[in-house]
């Protein structure tokens, strides 16, 4: 793709509207929150506190609607607490001269390295990084920096508090990972029908399972009808596959196929009422075609015979489980792949977690790493703009470095994306709220609502895009900053043209120093194929030696050649959208290379996902190496170790 056309595409995508909204309700509550900051802020301590109030509120409601499974009031906390210190140290350093460009680089460094612990980390860390610009204008004592601090870090509290006392959907995510799960089996029933060796989708089992990680509060309140619903679902997937395949299932022709796909649409439809269920909360409705999965013989062709029959009982027998599961809340049937007391899999609090992200920091302290590529670039942009609105001359020069820092990411297709579609929203918005002061001349009561009103459109337009999101943001900014004084006119063209300083020298940094995905797919695919074949050994493992601990050692291997096929896959969609030559292949691999072989690491799980469908019990006796065996002549697997065919 040439560089024309990569920029063309970015560009399009970040100006690109979607009608989907945030929930409204969970929108109002964040303007609301940030409402009972404000106001009494504004009265009682004046505007400047009541800015670094009414900022520390939003990012903490910010923080909120990033996707994470985590209570939301934690998150709120969390974000407060990094607001209070980053807004603390910048007032302190904005006192000292040449302190403050220091402070910034390493701030902006340690931001861009909060990526290695994820994305949710990673945008909290942008936002305290532009939030010190912001609040930080002029030098003040030691007591009022952190004063400062405190009611910015006041902010985070409030958005938990309300969240806390005002809850929304309390297990919705959670429900609708789950269910989705399920829905995908119900899919992937129905594509075998037509093609016996389709693919299942594993993204929905990879967001259930991080839905899944609870921490003890959550694990003590879960609905008792959501437990161990994901570990049959585990369990349901490969006795499908083995159902549909011709060579250890149903033959591929004949009544035996029709009476698979039979029982293949009855199992889909009871697990469509399987989702259902566990989406909405209503009690169970089982289909009438559910007495299709019983494996009597049918009046109308013969019953499944040998590994299908077995494959059959099995799959009848995990979906009645599922469904007194569901019914009962029962607790015993949980069978999930994990850390913790009765194999639940345990999500410890943020304390707990900081060492943990401390070591995933650490393992990208190395200049290969796309991370901490990410964080040099970003401290060298931020620090760059900062000193070049500075030198300029600007009384806001803190817009551009906050520009930078919102627009950077560590790949290029979303840096470019977000960096149009923030200048695009920048200009707008300012220039519409910039007009609304210009006019009207509003009183701060009236300044200070109009900044709630824009706060709860951001926090509404999360999902519909990003350039109509900073046209919101802008406006708040323009509000909450109108409180001070100042000239909004001249303050409204600096804040356009510091804004394309910044965006500017983004995306110009990133151009000149970047991060190419598409350098890394031989990384990735390397990765995805030793996961599959420790997936594969740790099967195999279990019919030599049938009396070991199986569960755990399968289902990890297996949620490990997951990850590594899903950081594949984004790698590969990431280096679509990548200009250049190094876009069209790697040197030496070409693309139809790299197709061919996840091909064959796809063949390699599949085979692994049929051998754990018929994995012996426990007593079985080991299955010894060189012994072999046909599906044909005596079914597959050997019902007797000793069996010769």
């Amino acid at each position: 793709m040439s560089w024309f056309a990569a920029l063309r595409d970015t560009a399009r995508t970040g100006l690109t509207l979607d009608r989907a909204l945030t929930d409204p309700q969970r929108a109002v509550r964040g303007a609301v929150a940030v409402a009972l900051v404000l106001f009494p802020t504004l009265a009682i301590a004046g505007p400047q506190l009541a800015t670094s109030a009414a900022m520390g509120a939003f990012i903490a409601g910010t923080a909120t609607f990033q996707r994470s499974f985590r209570p939301r009031a934690t998150l709120a906390v969390a974000a407060g607490l990094g607001l209070g210190t980053s807004t603390f140290l910048g007032y302190l350093a904005a006192g000292v001269p040449g302190a403050f460009p220091v402070l910034l680089a390493v701030w902006a460094f340690g931001a861009g390295l909060a990526w290695a612990i994820g994305p949710t980390a990673g945008v909290v860390a942008a936002n305290t990084l532009a939030v010190m610009m912001i609040v930080v204008q002029l030098p003040v004592s030691i007591l009022t920096a952190l004063g400062h601090g405190l009611v910015c870090a006041l902010g985070g509290l409030v958005q938990a508090a309300v969240i806390t006392l005002w809850p929304i959907g309390s297990w919705t995510a959670q429900r609708e990972a789950l269910a989705d799960t399920w829905a995908e089996l119900a899919d992937y029933a129905r594509r075998l029908r037509q093609d016996p060796t389709a693919h299942v989708d594993p993204e929905p089992f990879m967001t259930a399972r991080h839905a899944a990680t609870l921490t003890p509060w959550q694990d003590r309140h879960r609905p008792p009808e959501m437990r161990g619903l994901r570990g049959l679902a585990e369990r349901v997937r490969p006795t499908l596959a083995a159902i549909a395949d011709p060579k250890v299932g149903a033959p591929a022709e004949g009544p035996e196929r029709d009476r698979a796909r039979a029982v293949l649409a009855a199992a889909a439809e009871a697990m469509d009422a399987l989702a259902k269920a566990v989406r909405t909360g209503d009690p169970l409705q089982l289909p009438r075609s559910a007495p299709a999965l019983t494996l009597a013989a049918p009046v109308d062709g013969p019953e499944l015979q040998g590994a299908g029959r077995r494959a059959a009982r099995r799959l009848a027998g995990l979906l009645r489980k599922a469904a007194d599961t569901l019914e009962r809340g029962d607790e015993d049937t949980i069978s999930t792949p994990v850390v913790g007391a009765g194999g639940r899999l345990h999500k410890p609090p943020l304390s707990r977690m900081l060492p943990v992200a401390a070591r995933a920091v650490r393992r990208q302290l190395q200049p290969r790493s796309a991370v901490f590529q990410h964080a040099v670039r970003l401290t060298a942009v931020v620090t760059l703009a900062y000193l070049l609105a500075q030198g300029a001359g600007f009384h806001h020069g803190y817009w551009a470095p906050m520009t930078a820092a919102m627009v950077m990411r560590p790949d290029f297709a979303q840096t470019y994306s977000r960096g149009v579609a923030r200048l695009a929203g920048t200009m707008v918005g300012v220039a519409v709220s910039t007009l609304v002061v210009q006019l009207a001349d509003p009183a701060d009561g009236v300044l200070a609502a109009l900044a709630v009103l824009c706060i709860g459109g951001a926090y509404l337009t999360l999902r519909t895009g990003y350039a109509l999101m900073t046209v919101c943001v802008s406006s708040y900014v323009v509000f909450l900053l109108g409180l001070q004084e100042g000239d909004p006119l001249v303050t409204a063209v600096e804040r356009v043209g510091l804004t394309l300083l910044g965006g500017s020298v983004a995306l110009l940094a990133y151009a000149l120093f970047p991060t190419w995905q598409t350098a890394r797919l031989g990384e990735r695919l390397a990765e995805w194929l030793a996961a599959a074949g420790r997936y594969a050994a740790a099967v195999i493992t279990v019919y030599e030696r049938p009396g070991a601990p199986r569960e755990q050692a399968v289902r990890s291997a297996l949620l490990d050649s997951r990850e590594a096929r899903s950081e594949l896959l984004q790698a590969m969609q990431r280096a679509d959208a990548e200009p250049g030559r190094h876009a069209s292949g790697l040197p030496g691999v070409s693309r139809r290379q790299l197709d061919r072989a996840r091909a064959a690491v796809g063949h390699l799980g599949r085979a692994a996902v049929l051998l754990e469908a018929h994995l012996p019990a426990a007593d079985a006796e080991p299955v010894r190496p060189g012994r072999r065996s046909s599906p044909r002549s005596c079914g597959w697997p050997p019902r007797s170790p000793r069996a010769r065919c």
